[in-house]
């Protein structure tokens, strides 16, 4: 059986790489910040336990269609908290809160149009 994670990156289209940063700092409780690592600026997303999960990049957003990708919450947080600044920093609650023995989370879309997750852990 293999350890390899289900999914091993995702990436986030957005208008301003810079705007993006701060929603995503402001929301998801860790920073965000732009890197020139590769052929082109992009913002990598990962918490506490340095592990990333994919990056913002310019690019054209989905207009709330496609993928919707979940991201764990700082450690601690909740997702009251989570899309309560979501919401003041441009983002619209789309969904209902879900419970499940893992955790919880509501969607939401970003100032993009991005459908995203608001994921807070169980336990």
């Amino acid at each position: 059986m293999s350890t390899q994670p289900v999914l091993v990156w995702c990436e986030i289209p957005v208008r301003n790489l810079k705007k993006a940063c701060e929603f995503y700092s402001k929301t998801y409780g860790y920073e965000v910040k732009i890197t020139e690592d590769g052929p082109n600026p992009t913002a990598v997303l990962n918490n506490e336990t340095d592990v990333p999960a994919g990056n913002l990049y310019v690019g054209e957003p989905g207009a709330g269609g496609g993928v919707t990708v979940h991201l764990a919450l700082a450690h601690g947080d909740t997702v009251e908290a989570a899309s309560a600044r979501a919401t003041e920093a441009g983002a619209t609650i789309t969904g209902p809160l879900v419970e499940m023995p893992f955790g919880r989370w509501t969607y939401a879309t970003d100032p993009d149009g991005n459908s995203i997750g608001l994921f807070q852990a169980a336990g």
